[in-house]
């Protein structure tokens, strides 16, 4: 993306705060558990107190914040706000010798995020309408299901979505690297049951599964009509990846673990996928999920936004070969408490904030008593 018209400010700090929020219930998927969600939050000031702040997040362990404070600030501060891309780079250079990849990418993407905000806030347009907004509401699918829900737990969550008009859900297979397989079979008719035939049904094993296990599974699948399977084997292998789609009818998802748009083109190259799932608080936040979005966009492939639904609206809005974006339950919850008053998602779509930058204002003070540093 190209730099956005520079506002005569200068970036004066940076600087991060991490809070762990509990989940409203145990949660699992194929190859995770996990009882709380860490969620770090970078707020960017000018050296003009009147000014607006830029913020942004990525759900990223605690040590996220320190790498900010350590390896990122000192980069930024004095810069302008609105070269964004020249920021980007500076940040990646910065992480060198710390590595890149992984904690780096999460701690760039949320700054990158709270710099794009500042410079919509500063020029007083939406970064939808910025970046040239495709669209004005953006589709979402209901995501849940984990594999720690008993089977009322999740049919409640699935009869939830339909009464806010989802037309596509997902749950959570695999369970426990893939040793469940009866239970993960018996959970995904039971949502086909729950939902009826008019919904999409959506399965992802967070690469539990082993490669003929996932072709055998995935073959299965297919009688309760699944027409996504993510991750069906780890997207760490994108040539037994590749094998699997080519076995299976269904789409085949993955790339929520791109950290930088190099691993995009390496699940990219293989032909390991349907569709190319981004995560703009672990790729390199708004910057990244658009260099990545143009290797998708070479090969005539759709891009998924993969959890965080408010942050990724706007960018979403902006994005012509989107497919959708998750309403991932667990963000849904932290964002709609640390925002202020977002809008809910109805009948699957979720509208980008009117506002200047993304729109959304972080209320800290709502997470205050789950602070970690």
């Amino acid at each position: 993306m190209s730099a956005v018209p520079e506002v005569g400010a200068r970036v004066a700090s940076v600087e991060a705060v991490a809070f762990g929020v509990p989940t409203d219930a145990p949660e699992g998927d194929g190859t995770f558990a996990w009882d709380h969600t860490t969620l770090v939050l970078v707020t960017v000031r000018t050296d003009d107190p009147v000014q607006p702040v830029g913020t942004g997040w990525t759900y990223a362990p605690a040590a996220a914040a320190g790498l900010v404070a350590e390896l990122l600030a000192p980069v930024l501060v004095g810069r302008d706000p609105g070269d964004v891309d020249s920021a980007w780079l500076a940040m990646r250079r910065a992480l060198r010798n710390a590595g890149r990849p992984g904690l780096g990418a999460m701690a760039v993407s949320a700054v990158d995020v709270a710099l794009w905000d500042l410079s919509g806030r500063l020029l007083g347009v939406p970064l939808s309408r910025l970046w040239g907004a495709d669209r004005d509401t953006v589709p979402v699918y209901g995501s849940g299901g984990f594999t720690t829900y008993d089977d009322d737990q999740t049919v409640r969550q699935l009869e939830g979505w339909l009464a806010d008009g989802f037309g596509s859900v997902k749950i959570k297979i695999g369970e426990s690297w893939g040793s469940c397989v009866d239970r993960d079979l018996a959970r995904v008719e039971l949502a086909r049951r729950a939902v009826g035939d008019g919904v999409e049904l959506f399965v992802d094993a967070n690469g539990g599964y082993q490669e003929g296990q996932a072709v055998r599974v995935g073959r299965r699948l297919a009688d309760h009509g699944v027409s996504w399977f993510e991750e069906p084997v780890t997207s760490d292998d994108p040539a037994a990846l590749a094998r699997v789609r080519r076995s299976l009818d269904c789409d085949v998802a993955a790339g929520e673990y791109c950290f930088e748009p190099v691993d995009a083109g390496r699940l990219l190259d293989a032909d390991a996928v349907d569709c190319l799932q981004l995560d703009a608080t672990r790729c390199g936040g708004y910057t990244g999920w658009f260099r990545a979005v143009a290797l998708a966009e070479a090969r005539h492939l759709q891009v998924s936004g993969h959890c965080a639904p408010y942050l990724h609206a706007p960018v979403a809005a902006a994005t012509a070969s989107l497919r959708h974006v998750e309403w991932f339950h667990d963000h849904v919850r932290i964002e709609q408490r640390l925002l202020d008053s977002p809008a809910p998602a109805r009948g699957g779509e979720l509208a980008p904030a009117d506002g200047p930058g993304h729109g959304w204002t972080p209320r800290p003070e709502a997470l205050a008593k789950f602070r970690i540093v």
